[in-house]
This record gives C-alpha cells, sequence and structure tokens, in this order.
C-alpha cells in the first residue's frame, strides 16, 4: 500500500427536499383538504476516525464526495426520506484543515472520533403545513434548503511514542528494522526513505509504536532536499532517537548540530522533548575513532551519546530500554501538569 499523508477533497452535504402541494381527492369527501408531505432532510457529511488504516491514498483517486438529496414529499401527507449520508473514514492522527491549508477544523486523535463536517440542508414543508382556519387550501409548499459544499484538506500524523530524526544514511530505516517488524527500505545512499515508516517495538514486557522519517538537510526547513513536511509525523511522540552516523566523514558533532538547527527552525515543540543521542554504525569504526567522534558529538549535544550498532546488537537493547524510561517521564510529567484558566473551559 502506498503512503499517502496529504490530500485536497471537496465535500458536499445533500439539499433537502422540495414540499409538496396536494389535496385529498376521495369518493364521498367533499372537503379533502390540503394533504402535501414535508421534504426529507439532505445527507450530512460525516468524517470518522477508523482502525486499519495507516494512509490517506484512499482520496488519492476519488476527490469528490457529495451526500444525497432529501426525497422530495408526497400526498396523503407522506414525509420524503433523509438522504444517505457521507462517511469518510480515516486514520488516527488526520487532521482537517479549510481550503488555505492552515485553518484547523478538527484533530482526530481518538479512535471512533467523528466531525459532522457539513450539514445537509432541511426539507420544505408542504401545503399541509400552511393551512389553517383562514386559509383551508393553501397552494404553497417550501423548496428544501441548499446543502454546503467546501474544499478541505486533510493531513495524517502518525502517532506514535517515539520517533527517529538524523541525516540521510544515518541508519534510521535500520534500527527501525532490528527492533521492530517493520520492513522499510535500506540502501547505503542518500535519502532511500522516501515516506515516514511506523513500527510496534517489543522489550521487557512492553510495547510502544516507532516512526522513522526520512533524512533532514541542512536549508530542509525552506525544502531542501525532501523538506521538513514529514516532521510533522513526530509531532506527537514523547521523545526522539536522534542517531548520527558515526562511519561518515561529516563531523558528528556539525551532523547533529544540522539537524538541531532544522528542529528548531520547524518549530512545534520538537526541541521541547526528551532526546536520546546515538553514535551509530559503530561496528565500522575502531576503539579509537569511536572515542574521538563521541567527543566531538558529546561536545555539540551536551551529553554522553549512546555507541549504537543496529547491524551488530550494540546496546540496542540500551536504546530501548532509555525509550521506555523517557516515554514513562513524559506519560507521569503529562498527568500531573496542571491546566491553565484557558484550557479547564467554561463552568457556572
Amino acid at each position: 500500500m502506498k503512503f499517502l499523508d496529504q490530500a485536497k477533497i471537496y465535500v458536499r452535504s445533500g439539499n433537502g427536499g422540495a414540499g409538496c402541494v396536494s389535496f385529498r381527492r376521495e369518493k364521498f369527501i367533499e372537503y379533502g383538504g390540503p394533504d402535501g408531505g414535508d421534504g426529507g432532510k439532505g445527507g450530512d457529511v460525516i468524517i470518522e476516525c477508523v482502525d486499519g488504516l495507516n494512509t490517506l491514498i484512499d482520496y488519492r483517486y476519488k476527490q469528490h464526495f457529495k451526500a444525497e438529496t432529501g426525497i422530495h414529499g408526497m400526498g396523503r401527507n407522506r414525509t420524503g426520506a433523509h438522504g444517505a449520508d457521507v462517511v469518510l473514514k480515516v486514520p488516527v492522527g488526520t487532521q482537517i484543515f479549510e481550503e488555505d491549508n492552515e485553518t484547523l477544523i478538527a484533530d482526530l486523535t481518538e479512535l471512533g472520533q467523528k466531525v459532522l463536517l457539513l450539514k445537509g440542508g432541511n426539507g420544505g414543508f408542504g401545503n399541509a403545513h400552511f393551512k389553517s382556519s383562514v386559509n383551508q387550501a393553501p397552494r404553497r409548499a417550501n423548496p428544501g434548503l441548499e446543502g454546503e459544499e467546501k474544499w478541505i484538506w486533510l493531513r495524517l500524523k502518525l502517532i506514535a511514542d517515539a520517533g527517529l530524526v538524523g541525516l540521510p544514511n544515518a541508519g534510521k530505516s535500520t534500527f527501525l528494522a532490528t527492533v521492530s517488524a517493520a520492513k522499510p527500505k535500506i540502501a547505503d545512499y542518500p535519502f532511500t526513505t522516501l515516506h515516514p515508516n511506523l513500527g510496534i517495538v517489543q522489550i521487557d514486557g512492553r510495547s510502544f509504536a516507532m516512526a522513522d522519517i526520512p533524512g533532514l538537510i541542512e536549508g530542509a526547513h525552506e525544502g531542501t532536499g525532501l523538506g521538513d513536511r514529514f516532521l510533522g509525523h513526530v509531532e506527537r511522540t514523547r521523545v526522539l532517537l536522534h542517531l548520527v552516523d558515526g562511519s561518515g566523514e561529516e563531523d558528528p558533532g556539525e551532523a547533529y548540530r544540522i539537524v538541531r538547527g532544522e528542529l528548531e527552525a520547524y518549530g512545534a515543540g520538537l526541541t521541547n522533548k526528551p532526546e536520546i543521542v546515538a553514535l551509530s554504525k559503530c561496528d565500522a569504526l575502531t576503539d579509537e575513532l569511536i572515542a574521538e567522534k563521541a567527543a566531538s558529538l558529546e561536545a555539540a549535544c551536551g551529553q554522553k551519546p549512546l555507541i549504537l550498532s543496529s547491524a551488530s546488537g550494540l546496546n540496542v537493547d540500551r536504546a530501548l530500554r532509555m525509550i521506555i524510561r523517557a516515554i514513562d517521564r513524559d506519560k507521569e510529567d503529562a498527568a500531573n501538569e496542571v491546566p491553565s484558566r484557558e484550557q479547564e473551559g467554561w463552568h457556572p
């Protein structure tokens, strides 16, 4: 299945059905009176968060979604049926934006969450609604109200507990493939990963979700390389594992500063998340080189980096346990956080 994390679609709710002008015509009944029924309500447009989806690829090939029009009213006081709703199914973590791609309408973060996006038009009244002692034979009926329409953007942000960041070819996909059943593309050239990958990691009877995104390069926030659009997939993570390639010719400290600068330029609180820094691909280095590169990285990040090798399994379990502890601390901090006055909402 191809991965698609953004789609623009057109949605339209159904028109209301028209009311009916009708009179009772029956043998032996001289004054039947009006019996025109009301029109049915138009269908709504609903967006629902469902299980089993991790991409918006369904909206790549069909972009127009229209709810049904309500059935018109009929004689004998028969009200028209409501038009069928359109239910758009999206994965957990989907955000809905207006056509300007900036105004947030809804953020779907829980399974089963539903949002009424557009409401269908009400049905029109039939002539039976207008009868009175003054006008006993009304010959008027209302048309149904028009439905609503708009273009919207759907944007998917994966929900994971931990995120992998680093320069291209830093060993992120290899690490994810080592610790989970995910099978990302792995090769020895930059930008092997072209879209985010998600894997479920298990360690010591615990499990958590880990997201791997394409590598960042200098100027990514300005659109260089694959840009920084994929950073949205690690916005919701609780901890970041920052991998720095130890086998490359580039200085590890400089590589760390480049990625850190891109995270700061992107914003969204990424620089405030707990960060575990690791020097990867250390199985290809001598002890002297490891010590030299680790010292350079420590001077840049201000913490002792983890010596890591996904190929040989060096310190892989230790890294996972550090991630588990960081996730637990973040959950504890979130539980103890006192909500602000704005978050508490209105109270009578």
